[in-house]
């Protein structure tokens, strides 16, 4: 069983949609995914409405609980994928080891270009949101190819 864990700042938008979109594609594969903030801000708290909403919209299940990122996720999860180059480094400065399975979520998205940062959809209102999902949706397809060619 290969773990995934989806990390941005609060646990409410963007990595609880990667959590979801991506549990939704392994359905049935030997991979599950799970997601955490690395600020303490939410824990305990359901996903933003808007999360929600445009998860259901594309019948994507979502349901959760957010939580703050531990360093012993590093130990717990085979691939750890950072929704921008700010949470990226806070992990890295958390990690005690290997950060070989930490990577930006977008570095399997193939329409990233250079920009790897997955952003923040409050500034895009309901918009913002979808472009968000369907961001994560195409990286998660690129991370899904990348796990099954690791076996």
């Amino acid at each position: 069983m290969k773990r995934v864990l989806f990390v941005c700042l609060g646990n409410i938008c963007r990595s609880p949609l990667g959590e979801a979109i991506f549990n939704h594609k392994v359905s049935g594969m030997e991979m599950v995914a799970d997601s955490a903030g690395t600020a303490a801000y939410h824990v305990g708290e359901n996903p933003d409405h808007r999360s929600i909403e445009v998860a259901l919209k594309h019948h994507v299940p979502i349901s959760h609980k957010a939580r703050k990122f531990v360093t012993e996720d590093f130990d717990r999860f085979d691939y750890i994928m950072a929704m921008d180059e700010k949470n990226y480094e806070d992990m890295k400065e958390l990690a005690i080891g290997n950060t070989d399975h930490l990577f930006l979520l977008r570095e399997f998205d193939p329409d990233a270009n250079r920009n790897l940062n997955v952003p923040d959809p409050y500034y895009g209102g309901s918009e913002g949101f979808e472009k968000v999902f369907q961001m994560v949706s195409r990286s998660v397809d690129g991370l899904i190819e990348f796990i099954q060619s690791q076996k």
